[in-house]
């Protein structure tokens, strides 16, 4: 697959590990084409048989998948600022709409989540999936936490945009999970919510995961 990533942080640089452990063409997507070339760099570095490379920032027209590696709101302004161009691609939401100061709550009006109004904004033929979001940048790359695989829990209305984030999920080492439709997303992203408050309180470093097990 051709995986294209908006975003050139932590987030960006663990999927496109995860993508490239997988064997599918990364093309990296910044505001700043300069810090996109950087990255891009640094991730051929680590994988020097990769095909990855850094493209303009209008280059997702023929993505099958299409990460948006941004903090919220971003990823709805760049659905509505893509447009058609996003036709035939798969959209990853990977963002958590909380205040990162203060992890009270969710940014988001109730009864919708981030990934909902990214899908309302998107062009026909271009489906949203809800992935990656419980999943801390530290521990992305490593791919697992106490030496198990990391679940990445999805959710979409689109079977085939599911499967498509699943195989990328499978070939990079993780453990992909189908969690319902895409308003699920609002549980997804409540779940990190509280994942991300309970780092202090329980003393974590931003190393732990959420992991569902049998």
């Amino acid at each position: 697959m051709i995986v294209t990533i908006v975003g050139t942080g932590a987030m960006a640089r663990g999927v496109a590990t995860i993508a490239l452990a997988g064997g599918h063409t990364v093309r990296i997507i910044g505001r700043s084409h300069a810090r996109a070339e950087a990255l891009a760099g640094e991730l051929a570095r680590a994988a020097p048989d990769g095909d990855i490379d850094a493209s303009d920032a209008i280059a997702v027209e023929d993505a099958d998948l299409v990460v948006l590696a941004v903090p919220y709101p971003a990823g709805v302004e760049l659905a509505a600022t893509y447009g058609t161009a996003l036709t035939g691609s798969v959209i990853v939401d990977i963002s958590n709409p909380v205040d990162p100061t203060s992890l009270d709550d969710s940014l988001v009006p109730p009864g919708t989540s981030a990934a909902e109004l990214i899908a309302a904004e998107a062009a026909p033929g271009a489906p949203v999936v809800k992935a990656f979001n419980t999943i801390f940048a530290t521990t992305l790359r490593s791919g697992a936490v106490a030496g198990k695989p990391l679940d990445v829990l999805i959710a979409g209305d689109d079977a085939d945009g599911k499967g498509a984030v699943a195989d990328l999920a499978e070939g990079g080492g993780l453990r992909p999970l189908d969690v319902g439709p895409l308003r699920r997303a609002r549980q997804l992203e409540a779940l990190q919510l509280l994942h991300m408050a309970a780092q202090q309180p329980l003393g974590l470093t931003w190393s732990s995961a959420v992991k569902i097990l049998p």
